[in-house]
């Protein structure tokens, strides 16, 4: 079969199959990424029919999508919110941080990974996914709960953490040393500081610059824009991930509502692509064997994530069932977990299976804990404070007579 022929078959197979997969996964009430991942790993390396033709269609489709995720991303918030969580909720990111990248690092160095994978393997542990967690909370219709905003400032302190972290992790898989390291990490702080401020000063005129009636026109320079950026991110070792969070920041008002509306179905499709060449990179045969570690992995990070979102929701004022639907919520990891393996996997190709075991595991469980925490946990609280409760004495001496009650004779000694 012709090349061209091959590609189109191979690629008209892999985008219907994606789209059967979302609608099933959609009836069943699940999030579609661990589906995605067992797409990939069924036609990969080692799977029941490998794709050769699409192969490297699918890594720049994958490239594409992390670049839309991290763009619609950064279009849901305004600089001036992204300041003020910063502000308000830098303590709890800080928890956030210690709980949760801790566990991941702990297991890179017991696995013999070293300090690069122990790194690489605290990210996938320490982030939540913001998509499936947007998707679980309205699917719950708890976006007007008192809890939502301490969510979604959390969420927001792991997505600029993450301009930091992305650079510095892969000034360590080029293994650029010390200095290198330092000046990835200046110069990313310093693109992040720059962008922040041209954002809050003249968001009105970079938004009016690429502003557009015509929605083609929107399209065109939204996108071309970002993924220019995206590449002298790259260039600049900085990453094309934050590159492209730091446009949809950039952008704000009618420009960014526009641009999402228009963007989300690209999102969509290319972020399927990318969980799928995730999956197709991994081979099957290796994920057995990380089960165990991935699962136990999996239990101290949801308890831990639980532990985040009741700090958390406990400093913003919220009531215990606020604080318990807070922490099973952010239990989910998914997109950037996956994007931090798929840079890592390179120079660390241990990383790949453990992270997608990892990840097919909490994103599943996701949707579980932010369903059923609070009411487990309100059951348990109960049952312990009726444990504690000692029950009144019971006098079981029979009920008096009505002669009994007679008031004794005056001048009359009692027995």
């Amino acid at each position: 079969m012709h090349d061209t022929t091959a590609l189109l078959v191979e690629l008209g197979a892999v985008i219907l199959g994606l789209g059967i997969i979302g609608r099933f996964a959609g009836r069943i009430g699940l999030s579609p990424i661990p589906l995605y991942l067992l797409a990939g790993l069924a036609f990969g390396e080692g799977g029941l029919l490998p794709l050769g033709a699409s192969e490297e269609f699918t890594a720049i489709g994958a490239e594409i999508g992390v670049i839309l995720l991290l763009l619609l991303l950064g279009l849901e918030y305004s600089a001036s919110e992204l300041v003020t969580s910063l502000k308000t909720q830098y303590p709890s990111g800080a928890v956030d941080f210690v709980l949760n990248a801790t566990p991941g690092a702990a297991a890179g160095l017991m696995l013999g990974w070293g300090p690069v994978g122990a790194v690489a393997l605290a990210g996938v542990t320490w982030i939540s996914s913001s998509g499936v967690i947007a998707k679980v909370m309205t699917d719950m219709g708890r976006l007007g709960n008192r809890e939502t905003p301490v969510i979604l400032g959390v969420l927001v302190i792991e997505d600029l953490a993450m301009a930091v972290y992305l650079p510095l992790l892969t000034a360590m898989l080029a293994g650029v040393g010390l200095a290198g390291g330092s000046m990835a990490l200046l110069i990313a702080l310093g693109t992040v500081g720059f962008v922040l401020y041209l954002a809050l000063r003249h968001g009105r005129l970079i938004s009016r610059a690429v502003s557009s009636d015509n929605p083609e026109m929107l399209l065109l320079v939204v996108l071309g824009l970002t993924v220019l950026v995206a590449g002298v991110a790259q260039q600049l070792q900085v990453s094309a991930a934050v590159g492209a969070f730091l446009v949809g920041i950039a952008l704000s008002g009618e420009v960014a509502e526009g641009a999402r509306k228009l963007l989300t179905p690209l999102r969509d499709l290319f972020a399927a692509v990318f969980f799928v060449f995730f999956g197709l990179s991994t081979d099957p045969a290796e994920i057995p064997p990380v089960l165990l570690p991935a699962a136990l992995l999996a239990i101290v990070t949801v308890l831990t994530k639980i532990g985040t979102g009741w700090y958390a929701s406990r400093r913003a004022g919220i009531g215990p069932r606020g604080r318990w639907r807070a922490g099973g919520t952010l239990v989910a990891r998914g997109e950037f977990s996956i994007v931090i393996a798929g840079l890592a996997v390179a120079t660390e190709p241990r990383i790949g299976p453990i992270a997608t075991a990892y990840v097919l595991i909490l994103v599943i469980v996701g949707p579980l804990t932010a369903r059923w925490t609070e009411p487990v946990a309100s059951k348990l609280q109960a049952a312990l404070a009726g444990r504690r409760k000692k029950p009144a004495p019971v006098d079981d001496r029979p009920m008096p007579s009505h002669d009994d009650l007679t008031p004794e004779p005056a001048g009359r000694d009692s027995d």
